[in-house]
C-alpha cells in the first residue's frame, strides 16, 4: 500500500455566496480570504496548489499574492466539478495521480488537517478520503446542518470506512457520533468518474454530494481530527477568523 506520489491541492472559489457575497475577497488583515486559504494549503507541503476560480477577480487576487489560479466556467453545479475542470486545465497530461479538494472558506485551517485527509489514500482500495470529528456538543446530534458520518471502525483504528452520510442522527443506539468535515482527497481517476455520474436519489434527498459516490459503489475512508475547521459563511464567522488570525 503506497500513497499517490504526485498529488495536487485544488481550492474552489466563487463570488456567489448567499450569506456572505464576495467572500473569497473578504479582507483579513490586508489579504483576501482566499489568499489565506492558499497559504495554508501551501504550508501542508504535499503537492502543487492551485485555486479554481469562477471569476477573474479571484484569479487576480491569487496571482498578485504569488499563487497559481485557473479560471473555470462560472456555472458549475458543485465545487467538485470546478475542481475537476481546473485539474484538467492545469495538468492535461494526467501526471497528477490524486486531487485534494480544500474548501475556499477555511482561512484558519491547520495545514496538518490537509495532510490528514490525504493519508487514507495509502490503502489501494480507497477511492476517496475525507475527515470527521467525534461529536461532543449534544445539540449537534440532532442538528440537520451538522452532517453525520456512519463509519465502520475497528477498535483502536485511526481510519474507518464510510457506510453512509446523513443530516439525521445516525447511527442509532449507544456509542459515538461523528461530524463529517467536507474536505476530500480523490484518486485522479475516481474524481473523473465521480463528476461524470448523475446525481443519485439519496444525494438529492439528503442534499449531500458524497452520497453519489457511495450509491455507485465507490469507497470512502474517513480519518479523524480533533476539531472542526472554521468555515466562513457569515459576517460573524469572518470576524471570528480575523480574531484567530490577528498578528
Amino acid at each position: 500500500m503506497t500513497l499517490p506520489t504526485n498529488p495536487i491541492v485544488v481550492i474552489p472559489a466563487r463570488m456567489a455566496s448567499t450569506r456572505l457575497p464576495g467572500k473569497p475577497l473578504a479582507d483579513i488583515h490586508g489579504e483576501a480570504m482566499i489568499v489565506h486559504v492558499w497559504r495554508r494549503a501551501c504550508e501542508a507541503d504535499i503537492g502543487r496548489v492551485i485555486v479554481a476560480c469562477a471569476e477573474p477577480e479571484i484569479v487576480d487576487a491569487v496571482s498578485q499574492a504569488g499563487g497559481t489560479a485557473v479560471l473555470t466556467r462560472p456555472d458549475h453545479p458543485s465545487g467538485s466539478d470546478r475542481v475537476f475542470e481546473a485539474v484538467e486545465r492545469a495538468d492535461p497530461d494526467g501526471k497528477c495521480d490524486a486531487v485534494i479538494n480544500v474548501q475556499g472558506d477555511l482561512p484558519t485551517i491547520d495545514p496538518a488537517v490537509v495532510r490528514k485527509v490525504f493519508a487514507p489514500l495509502g490503502k489501494d482500495a480507497v477511492d476517496i478520503a475525507t475527515l470527521a470529528v467525534a461529536i461532543t456538543d449534544e445539540g449537534e446530534r440532532t442538528n440537520p446542518n451538522v452532517v453525520k458520518a456512519a463509519i465502520s471502525l475497528e477498535h483502536g483504528a485511526t481510519v474507518g470506512r464510510a457506510l453512509y452520510f446523513s443530516r439525521a442522527t445516525v447511527p442509532y443506539g449507544e456509542g459515538p457520533l461523528f461530524h463529517h468535515i467536507g474536505l476530500y482527497a480523490f484518486r485522479r481517476h475516481a474524481l473523473a468518474r465521480f463528476v461524470a455520474l448523475a446525481p443519485g436519489v439519496l444525494e438529492q434527498r439528503e442534499r449531500l454530494e458524497q452520497l453519489r459516490a457511495l450509491e455507485n459503489g465507490m469507497r470512502i475512508d474517513v480519518a479523524f481530527v480533533d476539531t472542526v475547521p472554521l468555515g466562513v459563511d457569515t459576517p460573524a464567522d469572518l470576524e471570528r477568523a480575523r480574531r484567530m488570525l490577528a498578528p
